[in-house]
């Protein structure tokens, strides 16, 4: 294992390890950063420890520690010691609780607003960059460094407990929750395999946690699904779009999985958003794949959602079953002038009714609005191939 993936792996433990124990995500943010920055100078030179999570857990201790000790006047402000803390020294990572479903249900919780929720967790426990965050919300990067002090400070006014909430008060932080999740497993499925994992660990957990919730059962089952087909999503770095991916790289095991949650959801009686995305993916997975089937769970989506993306991954289901005529037409009323998929579906069903200089249009507006390098590298592959169309 490398350095970088130890660091990427761990980031969100030693987090939320460090929140629990000192209560303040600043300071344990700080502790954090400091105790990756001494292992990317000593590990190079003295060899990675036999446990890396134990070591950074360790060092982040201790260095928040001598932080406060060093900073009697920020003690006494914070509350955060009544006394001189305790030297740290532990040779084992399994002295150190899990927390971080501790983590994300304070993240979550309903005195935030929702889009400082989503964001806050994404930075402490998914370890997303401010700037990744900000592209992720289609918000300039300043816009969200504000926003992500301003929900900290929440937290600490309010003083928010750092802890899962009892019963009765689960269920208003759930959609948050999920939806935090499933931004994680976004970020990752677009190339951070970590974050994809990190993702699916949160599934289970929450799974296991709120084992009479459908849409939880359903978020689980759609990551695993969508996880499944990683593998076959790109060939040497290249990217592949579904319908071309070679299915004896998709992963029967995820696959399996993923319809047993699905199962365990729908015999709960689950037909909300998570729940459907999952079926959908279901019918991706079948051989030969169930179009109109697709079609009708995504009308099914939309008419709970009223998400104008998800009619425009109806109107590619709409394609295969009705033709490409008939899904431009739902395409063009959409609306996500800034959406990049908006932009390279409707140059596909351009492409696909031989209306070249349209759909040549539409792949540079896709283009110039993606700094992802397999997406630009594949759009760019369409326009060569249109060029070349054009003039033989």
């Amino acid at each position: 294992m490398t350095l970088d993936q130890v660091f990427r792996e761990e980031w969100g433990r030693v987090l939320a390890s460090l929140i629990g124990y000192l209560g303040n995500f600043d300071l344990a943010e700080e502790a954090a950063q400091e105790a990756f920055a001494i292992a990317a100078e000593k590990w190079p030179r003295d060899g990675m420890p036999a446990n890396p999570r134990a070591w950074l857990m360790t060092t982040a201790r201790n260095r928040a520690t001598d932080r406060i000790r060093r900073n009697r006047v920020l003690a006494a402000k914070s509350g955060l010691l009544a006394e001189d803390p305790p030297a740290v020294v532990v040779a084992d990572a399994s002295t150190f609780r899990d927390e971080r479903l501790e983590l994300i249900f304070t993240c979550c919780h309903p005195a935030l607003a929702v889009e400082a929720q989503v964001a806050l967790t994404l930075r402490t426990l998914g370890g997303l960059r401010t700037d990744e965050i900000a592209r992720a919300f289609l918000v300039p990067e300043r816009t969200m460094a504000q926003r992500l002090v301003r929900a900290k400070r929440k937290i600490k006014a309010a003083r928010i407990p750092f802890r899962v909430p009892p019963s009765h008060l689960i269920r208003e932080r759930l959609e948050a929750v999920l939806a935090v999740v499933y931004l994680i497993f976004n970020e990752g499925y677009g190339g951070r395999d970590e974050l994809a994992a990190e993702a699916l660990w949160l599934g289970r957990a929450l799974a296991e946690l709120l084992a009479d919730d459908p849409e939880v059962h359903g978020l689980l089952a759609m990551m695993l699904l969508h996880d499944s087909r990683r593998e076959a999503r790109f060939d040497d770095g290249e990217l592949v779009l579904l319908g071309d991916q070679d299915r004896s790289r998709w992963s029967p095991e995820q696959i399996a999985a993923g319809r047993a949650e699905l199962d365990r959801a729908l015999a709960l009686g689950g037909r909300g958003p998570y729940v459907l995305q999952a079926a959908i993916a279901s019918l991706h997975a079948e051989t030969p794949c169930d179009w109109e089937g697709i079609a009708a769970l995504y009308k099914e989506l939309s008419a709970l959602t009223g998400s104008p993306v998800v009619e425009l991954n109806r109107a590619i289901a709409v394609a295969e079953t009705e033709g490409p005529e008939a899904a431009l037409r739902i395409v063009e009323q959409l609306g996500l002038d800034d959406f990049r998929y908006l932009h390279s579906t409707r140059a596909e069903l351009l492409r696909r009714l031989g209306r070249t200089e349209e759909a040549r249009a539409a792949y540079r507006q896709a283009r110039s609005l993606t700094d992802d390098g397999a997406e630009r590298r594949f759009l760019e592959r369409r326009l060569t191939e249109l060029a070349a169309n054009s003039s033989g």
